[in-house]
C-alpha cells in the first residue's frame, strides 16, 4: 500500500465552531469542533488509518509495523515522529499564548517545544490575529500588563485574509482571532503556555489555567522582524517544508527527492476533488481529506481540481521545491 488516507482526532475546545463539519465533511457528532488533528502520532490525539490492511490502526502503529523506513532518511535525526498537522476553526478568540523552544521544554517539561506555521484557509471580513509586540517592553511591564489586563494594548494586531501565511517561532506571543479557519503545521508538541484568556471558564466551571511564570521566562518581548521569507516554499524551517499545490482540472505528476527516500509526504486537501494515485493505489479525494505517502513511494499523481498543502521533512540542508509536471 502506497497511500494512506487518514482519519483525524477531534478537539472540542470552548472557542471552536462547526465549520469543519459543515464545510469540510468531518464525521463528528458534537456541538463544537475546534480542531481536527489530521496528521498526528501524538498520544493526545493520534490519526487513524482509514484504508487498506492497516485500517483502524493508528498512524504510529502503522509505522511500528512497517518500520521507520517509511518516514525517510530525513527523519533519522528525530527521536519521535517530527510533526503534527491540524485544521483549526476559531469561532471565538483563542487565548494569548506562547510556546517554548526545545531547550526550555526538554529541561522543564520533558518534551519538545513548538515551532509552527499557519496557513489561513478562510477569514471573516474584519478578522485579525495577534502576532508579536508593537514595541519592545521590559519583563516588568510584561508582568504588570498581564496582571492588570492591559496586555492586548501592546500586541501587534494583524488583519488577515485567505491565503495569508504566518511563521511562529518559539517565544513569539500570538493568538488566533475569531472567525478564522487555519491549517497549522507544527512540531510534534502539545505544549502551550497560556498568558491571557479573557476570563473564560472551562467545563469544570473554573477559569482556565494560566502559565504566567513560564511565559515570562520564554517570551521574546520585542517586535518581530520582517516575516520569514521561505520562497519558493510556503514555509521552510529546521523541521518541515510546506509547498502549495494549485490544480485546476489538470493532472500533476509529483516526484523527485522528497517523494523518494528522504521523506514521507503529507497531502492536506484544502479544497476541490479528484483522484490521487501512487504505485497500485488509486484513491479519491475531496475537500478536507488528509493523506500520508510513505518514503519510497516514488512517483505519484494528483488529478482533478484542488488546493493542497504538501508537507515533507527537511534535511540538514535547505529543501528543494518538489518537482511538478503538468500532464
Amino acid at each position: 500500500m502506497s497511500i494512506l488516507k487518514l482519519k483525524p482526532s477531534f478537539k472540542d475546545y470552548l472557542w471552536g465552531g462547526h465549520k469543519l463539519v459543515d464545510e469540510y465533511g468531518k464525521k463528528y457528532s458534537g456541538d463544537i469542533l475546534a480542531e481536527s488533528w489530521e496528521l498526528s502520532c501524538h498520544p493526545d490525539g493520534p490519526s487513524i488509518v482509514a484504508n487498506g490492511p492497516y485500517m483502524g490502526k493508528t498512524l504510529e502503529e502503522y509505522i511500528e509495523a512497517e518500520g521507520k523506513v517509511v518516514l525517510g532518511t530525513h527523519c533519522r535525526r528525530f527521536k519521535e515522529f517530527p510533526i503534527l498537522i491540524k485544521l483549526i476553526d476559531a469561532k471565538q478568540n483563542l487565548s494569548i499564548q506562547v510556546h517554548p523552544d526545545n531547550h526550555y521544554a526538554m529541561k522543564n517539561e520533558g518534551q519538545y517545544g513548538k515551532t509552527e506555521m499557519w496557513y489561513v484557509m478562510d477569514a471573516g471580513k474584519d478578522a485579525f490575529l495577534y502576532y508579536g509586540f508593537k514595541k519592545e517592553i521590559s519583563k516588568e511591564e510584561f508582568k504588570e500588563r498581564i496582571h492588570n489586563d492591559t496586555l492586548i494594548e501592546v500586541l501587534n494586531a494583524v488583519p488577515v485574509q485567505k491565503g495569508d501565511v504566518f511563521f511562529i517561532e518559539p517565544g513569539t506571543i500570538h493568538a488566533i482571532g475569531k472567525d478564522i479557519l487555519i491549517a497549522e503545521i507544527q512540531q510534534n508538541s502539545n505544549l502551550t503556555y497560556r498568558i491571557y484568556d479573557y476570563g473564560r471558564v472551562g467545563k469544570d466551571g473554573k477559569k482556565r489555567e494560566l502559565h504566567i511564570d513560564k511565559a515570562l521566562a520564554v517570551t521574546n518581548r520585542v517586535p518581530l522582524n520582517k516575516s520569514k521569507n521561505c520562497y519558493p516554499h510556503v514555509a521552510d524551517c529546521d523541521y518541515f517544508t510546506v509547498d502549495k499545490l494549485n490544480l485546476d482540472g489538470k493532472m500533476m505528476h509529483l516526484m523527485k527527492g522528497q517523494v523518494l527516500e528522504e521523506s514521507f509526504v503529507s497531502i492536506l486537501m484544502l479544497d476541490g476533488e479528484g483522484k490521487i494515485s501512487g504505485g497500485e493505489d488509486i484513491l479519491s479525494y475531496k475537500k478536507g481529506d488528509s493523506f500520508f505517502l510513505p518514503a519510497g513511494t516514488g512517483n505519484y499523481m494528483v488529478e482533478g481540481s484542488c488546493d493542497a498543502l504538501i508537507t515533507t521533512i527537511r534535511g540538514k540542508k535547505p529543501s528543494v521545491r518538489i518537482g511538478i509536471d503538468i500532464i
